[in-house]
């Protein structure tokens, strides 16, 4: 209740400072993305209705007892109208059954009611890692957008210095017309750019806040990428054999967590249940039951008056069906039933192997492409620089400068797009492993 009351107290506070912008971390996103998540209450509610249906089976192996009333008074006797308030009477009665015996159905379907209730759950632990996924998706695709737009305002500053230059030499005649139009067209470009990549900041923002519930403007904190150099280094160089232990390690922990694993495997159980459950409906019921009559009875005549007498009975009841072609059918029916449960398990566990060697090199793919895109940036930006001095100087024309501006964009996008694709996907690794934080998952990683 007091992490509920401190988050109440951040989510009201970010709705009311529409004037001020306040700045959150991806922490905070996620904690008010999963509060805000239509999904998670959906799947709270149905743990809860599974749980109602475990008790409800629970209680309906308990005696039950059950009351009952009754009055009457006569008006007319012997054709002749009479008070009825002098052959008034009431009763309540009182009576008591409970199976003692019924072939151990009830302990079964007790058995598969908690188990249901145990798939609601892992199915809500599911959902968590989906929302989680989610937030965590939209949080880096506004840094991403947001760097994407840094860079093309930095790009739009040099085409504007760039045409201000080529103005002035034109002018005096320094360049001919071709080159003036070449910086008039790199800064209509450049503006372009700049306002498509501004757009797609604001959706982005707009889908981020929609997420996590907020309404006033907010500020992101950026990524420290210095805290992944380690297992960026080591992923971006790992050997076939490393590759391989890493693989192991990450399928011991999502056999261990996965969400859609362990509902797989209690299927498979629910279904082995139900066909064991099928043949004990040839068992006899065994039952017994006391009537207590009226517990407590009133009349005009004799007033009150307590019980007079009870009534106990046993009963032994069974079936045997002799329609031997439709419990046929049933039979097979449930045996497919159990037979598709276990291919389904299969299936699970094939796909949740490739979906984490798929995801593993995706990770290893885009730790070198991070590196990569780091040098990258810096040879552009070192171009870029060497240009634009030649430029300054009237060593170097126009395009020189131009294709250098774009080269520097495209490489910082490179490197921006690599960051953010590589946290992604070490969120989507760490829903794979079903892993309470990141931390644990670079532990992992790092061979710890």
């Amino acid at each position: 209740m007091r992490r509920t009351g401190i988050l109440f107290c951040l989510v009201l506070l970010l709705n009311l400072a529409g004037y001020a912008q306040t700045v959150i971390d991806i922490d905070t996103a996620r904690l008010l993305g999963l509060t805000n998540s239509k999904d998670i209450a959906g799947s709270d509610a149905s743990v809860r209705t599974a749980l109602l249906n475990e008790r409800s089976q629970l209680y309906s192996m308990l005696p039950q007892v059950s009351a009952g009333y009754s009055a009457s008074a006569n008006f007319l006797q012997s054709s002749e109208f009479v008070n009825p308030v002098d052959s008034f009477r009431a009763g309540v009665s009182l009576s008591l059954n409970y199976s003692i015996q019924t072939g151990g159905n009830d302990f079964i379907s007790m058995s598969i009611n908690k188990i249901k209730t145990d798939i609601e759950r892992i199915n809500s632990l599911s959902t968590y890692y989906k929302v989680l996924e989610s937030i965590d998706s939209a949080y880096y695709s506004v840094l991403r957008a947001a760097a994407a737009f840094e860079s093309a305002e930095s790009s739009l500053r040099a085409a504007n210095l760039a045409l201000e230059i080529a103005t002035v030499r034109f002018n005096n005649g320094i360049i001919n017309q071709i080159d003036y139009l070449e910086a008039q067209a790199n800064r209509e470009s450049s503006e372009n750019t700049y306002n498509q990549n501004r757009r797609s900041l604001t959706l982005s923002m707009i889908t981020l806040k929609d997420l996590i519930g907020v309404q006033g403007d907010i500020i992101l904190e950026p990524v420290n990428f210095s805290i992944y150099d380690d297992v960026l280094r080591r992923l971006a160089v790992i050997s076939n054999e490393e590759a391989d232990v890493l693989y192991s390690s990450l399928w011991n922990a999502m056999l261990a967590n996965n969400p859609s694993l362990k509902t797989a495997a209690l299927n498979t159980q629910v279904a082995e249940m139900n066909y064991t459950n099928f043949f004990r409906s040839y068992a006899p019921t065994l039952s017994i039951g006391v009537n207590f009559g009226d517990i407590l009875s009133y009349s005009t005549n004799n007033g009150f008056s307590g019980p007079d007498k009870f009534n106990g009975s046993i009963s032994l009841r069974g079936t045997i069906p002799i329609d031997f072609w439709n419990q046929s059918i049933k039979i097979e029916n449930q045996k497919r039933t159990l037979d598709n449960s276990s291919n389904s398990f299969a299936n699970t566990l094939n796909d949740s192997q490739k979906n984490l060697l798929s995801n593993l090199y995706d990770v290893l793919s885009q730790a070198g492409s991070v590196l990569s895109s780091r040098r990258s940036l810096e040879i552009a930006q070192n171009r870029y620089d060497y240009q634009m001095e030649r430029y300054r100087l009237s060593q170097s024309s126009v395009k020189d400068v131009g294709d250098a501006s774009i080269s520097l964009m495209n490489s910082q996008n490179n490197l921006n797009n690599a960051n953010y694709t590589f946290l992604q996907r070490l969120s989507t690794l760490r829903s794979l492993c079903a892993l309470d934080d990141e931390e644990r998952l670079i532990n992992i990683l790092l061979g710890r």
